[in-house]
């Protein structure tokens, strides 16, 4: 082994034979064990959400892999219609062309030829993470296979009358042309308007007054509604409104969706051009007026003097024409939530148009009986409620979308506007039997790209056919998905899968939580706190990160900010961490609350533990390499106390892990490991091994015993580990399974350890735990009065009971080799104890004589110096913090840093103040 550990000249190498070697693809046997990747967009890279993610259904696949399960990890990407189109008209655009220049079917040649060429750059950052799912079996959403199951389905729904086209309100994106998901409009707080218009009543005894944010929509009012208990306007209800600048009459209703506690009391209704007024409309039997085009500019529903304006325009020439004429009763400042598509960056419209729609109503019924009954379990169980609140609620799915790249719908219409679904055309007019005199033309729109994921758990596994992995994988055995798509994709693949499949796509969904930042706050670009996995593993330069996060924006001033920020940050970029340790991190924080907090400072840790580890690794070979470590179990071995109880260590950490993947607590998991590896293999064991390696006294059975249990424990640990941190473990366990007596090519197809209970020891545990008491106190003793590690110490202990005695009997050479003593004994009957630094294990007093140890007067300066420094600093922090500026004006965050701060020192200066009175006394 080299003398550091590496991680970038030992990953990729790893990955590239585990892959070639086809390790990943299942190995066949009971019981079957299963997860379908949520496909990551083609045209996407990976982010943090993305690593947390992959790595928890790694650690899943890897543990059950190793568990002996017949494992599939199914791959793919998702076709992202959206996304995708816009890439190659981009492209398009910067030759001087645009997607109806080369028409659709050479435009459609293009995103394939992209798609080819540049698409799935994710997937080999996946590889890049680790992750094992079986590549052979990658899907795409769009390959034949799947569009076949997308035609299958639509074609089946429509048929069962489950699919219809109607004309409803959608999420209109005006720069895409096209129908968008709720998932795919982001609604984020802005400053704009609110303006108060006065509505003449037509009998002209008066008006009302109603508030709107978006005045060019009173054009297409059909009506101003009241709350009918409010007795304000009860005696209006009924009569009729004067729509200013439209020549028409519109009728005061009553309906209890009108909150009379705000503004005036009076709502605008505008069917076609609000979700909740079109409800209202269809209760009242409302006309619906359109009064835009597809590029949101008023129609010719409207007065000629706005037909053809833009919205905004529109508005502005709206407001003029109602303050000439003395309509405006004031316009307040006002703080409104604005959907924007994620894509574009254009304010939506709720727009009036026809779709393709699915009647969800009555697929969802099954689905939440499914949940219900517990054929499905959500952890954790919270995220049921928000399913149940969802699915009970349900409205019909718009699946339409006005692209060119996706699943084009197959309908297609005759001169008379009749619908044909069908396989083809061909097809089509043989089933309605069609002679060719009738003109046939297919639906231009494509389907959602979440109809086609819908079908994801079964689709990927050769449905429609009834193939051999979909008997073997289907239902799938855990879903890990984020809580933001239960509804969008989680609900849509049940409701999908119950209907085609009868029986579940999956039996547990495992909703994790979103990273954030240290502070808790939501990466984004605009903010200038993303962290790229990839960066992580790999670092990054300082200059590169700046130009990373920057890139784009079209704001200077944003861009300025950002790059200070960095630099203050990251003064010297972003160190390579390796796969490792940021895996390891991503578990360390998955528990099963909402948010999840990337502080940086963890991956650091870890990087110490993956060095540990290798250190650790080292100096059991240099001991046990080229030695007799019973590799051929002779049994001719004796265990010492510290062998026993690392032997019983093993055994509970294996249990407690298995507990925690079980429950889905991979922070747990994650804890267990850590703990045992880093605090009681590796601090504890291998220096309580040293005393028998290291003595020539001890018997070759000792030393084949202790040799025995380093190699054994640490071939188990890495096994134990390995789902967790997938390199350094093959690595390691490679030079270390021969001196255990492990043979195999890799680690991953090796059995997953497995806790006998039985082999824990509890007088070893108890036995240990006291040695390991006198050694932290006499070491506490060292660091407290400041004696040099190299000194060798008197120790004496006084009040102990029997049991102290015999345990000291038997550890006293290891006593005197680890915490380096010339002796330690029991004070006599009758012997006065000398002046003493002292320390408890239970009622067990440890007493180290100061005589000669200490210079007291130069150690009674010392602390002075350290009181008065940490004094200072705490009265700088106390003055902070008693500003009232700063508590007001300061981030929470911030302000809880300090007081951290505060708590800390003031701890720090309490210990070094009873020292000094400690050491004034002797």
């Amino acid at each position: 082994m080299d003398k550091t550990f590496q991680p970038a000249d030992i990953e990729t190498r790893w990955y590239q034979q585990w892959e070639s070697k086809g390790y990943f693809q299942p190995q066949g046997g009971e019981p079957a064990y299963s997860i379908m990747i949520p496909p990551p967009n083609v045209t996407g890279s990976l982010h943090m959400g993305h690593g947390f993610q992959e790595a928890i259904m790694d650690a899943l696949i890897r543990y059950h892999r190793m568990r002996g399960y017949n494992t599939l990890w199914q791959p793919g990407t998702d076709h992202a219609g959206i996304a995708t189109q816009m890439v190659v008209e981009r492209q398009l655009e910067a030759q001087g062309l645009s997607r109806h220049d080369l028409g659709r079917d050479r435009f459609i040649e293009k995103v394939w030829e992209w798609k080819e060429q540049s698409g799935g750059q994710i997937t080999q950052q996946l590889r890049r993470l680790g992750a094992s799912p079986d590549w052979s079996r990658e899907r795409f959403t769009m390959d034949e296979g799947l569009s076949k199951a997308v035609q299958e389905v639509f074609i089946r729904l429509y048929r069962e009358g489950l699919i219809y086209r109607g004309k409803r309100l959608v999420n209109w994106d005006p720069a895409l042309h096209t129908a968008v998901s709720d998932l795919e409009v982001l609604s984020e707080e802005e400053q704009g308007s609110l303006w108060h218009f006065r509505y003449p009543l037509s009998s002209g005894e008066g008006h009302l007054t109603v508030a709107t944010t978006r005045p060019e929509t009173m054009l297409g009012d059909t009506a101003v509604a009241v709350h009918p208990e409010d007795e304000r306007y009860a005696h209006l209800v009924g009569q009729t409104i004067a729509l200013p600048l439209t020549g028409r009459e519109i009728p005061i209703i009553a309906d209890d969706y009108v909150d009379r506690e705000f503004g005036t009391g009076c709502v605008k209704i505008t069917p076609a051009h609000d979700f909740n007024d079109y409800e209202m409309g269809k209760r009242h039997n409302l006309p619906v007026i359109n009064i835009l085009d597809d590029n949101a500019a008023l129609n010719g529903e409207v007065p000629a003097p706005y037909r053809g304006l833009d919205r905004f325009d529109a508005r502005k020439q709206v407001v003029a024409d109602l303050e000439a004429l003395g309509l405006v009763d004031k316009i307040e400042p006002h703080t409104l939530k604005v959907p924007r598509g994620d894509r574009s960056g254009v304010v939506i419209e709720p727009y009036l148009t026809d779709q393709w729609y699915v009647d969800a109503k009555t697929l969802a019924k099954p689905a939440i009986e499914a949940v219900e009954n517990g054929d499905i379990q959500f952890v954790p169980k919270q995220w049921e409620n928000t399913y149940y609140a969802w699915m009970r609620d349900i409205q019909d799915w718009c699946i339409s979308r006005q692209l060119w790249w996706g699943h084009r719908i197959p309908a297609w219409y005759d001169g008379a506007g009749n619908i044909y679904v069908g396989e083809n055309e061909a097809a089509v007019r043989a089933d309605n039997k069609l002679g060719d005199d009738v003109s046939l033309q297919q639906d231009e729109d494509v389907l959602d790209t979440w109809f086609s994921s819908a079908l994801w758990t079964f689709s990927t596994l050769g449905w429609p056919e009834e193939t051999p992995e979909l008997a073997t994988f289907h239902p799938s055995s855990v879903l890990v998905t984020g809580f933001d798509i239960i509804f969008f994709w989680v609900a849509r693949m049940i409701m999908m899968t119950l209907h085609f499949r009868k029986e579940v796509p999956f039996h547990t969904v495992y909703v994790h939580g979103l990273v954030r930042d240290a502070e808790g706050q939501k990466m984004s670009k605009s903010k200038g706190n993303v962290l790229d996995p990839i960066d992580l593993i790999d670092g990054i330069e300082l200059e590169s990160l700046v130009s990373k996060r920057t890139a784009g924006m079209m704001q200077p001033q944003l861009a300025a900010k950002i790059e200070k920020a960095t630099r203050k940050q990251f003064p010297e970029g972003i160190a390579a961490y390796g796969t490792d340790a940021l895996r390891f991190t991503y578990y360390s924080l998955a528990s099963t609350g909402r948010d999840i907090r990337f502080d940086i400072g963890r991956i650091e840790g870890f990087r110490n533990f993956c060095n540990k580890i290798w250190n650790a690794a080292r100096y059991v070979m240099m001991n046990c390499e080229g030695q007799d470590c019973d590799q051929n179990n002779s049994g001719e071995v004796e265990l010492s106390l510290a062998d026993r109880w690392i032997i019983g260590e093993l055994q509970q950490t294996e249990a407690a892990v298995a507990r925690a993947v079980e429950a889905y607590r991979f922070d747990h998991a994650s804890q267990a490991l850590y703990e045992f590896i880093w605090n009681q293999y590796c601090d504890w064991y291998l220096e309580l091994s040293k005393p028998v390696l290291w003595d020539d006294n001890a018997s070759e059975a000792a030393k084949r015993g202790t040799r025995r249990t380093l190699i054994r424990v640490l071939e188990a640990a890495l096994r134990l580990l390995h789902p967790f941190m997938p390199f350094i473990t093959e690595e390691v366990w490679q030079a270390v399974a021969p001196l255990a007596g492990k043979s195999g090519a890799t680690i991953m197809l090796q059995p997953y350890p497995v806790s006998e209970g039985e082999s824990v020891d509890s007088a070893a545990n108890a036995d240990i735990e006291w040695l390991k008491g006198v050694i932290v106190g006499l070491r506490n003793i060292r660091g407290e009065m400041n004696i040099p590690p190299g000194k060798a110490l008197t120790a004496l202990l006084r009040n102990g009971g029997e049991s102290d005695k015999t345990r000291l009997e038997h550890n006293a050479t290891a006593l005197k080799k680890l915490a380096r003593l010339d002796d330690i004994r029991f004070v006599a009957d009758g012997e006065e104890a000398p002046v003493a630094a002292t320390a408890l294990v239970g009622d067990l007093e440890i007493l180290v004589p100061m005589a000669d140890l200490i210079d007291k007067d130069a150690e009674l300066q010392r602390l002075a110096k350290e009181i008065e420094k940490l004094e200072k600093e705490l009265s700088r922090i106390e003055g902070k913090l008693s500003n009232s500026a700063f508590i007001d004006k300061a981030p929470e965050a911030v302000v809880a840093k300090e007081r951290e701060k505060q708590q800390a020192q003031q701890m720090a200066l309490g210990k070094l103040r009873e020292q000094e009175q400690r050491i004034a006394q002797m």
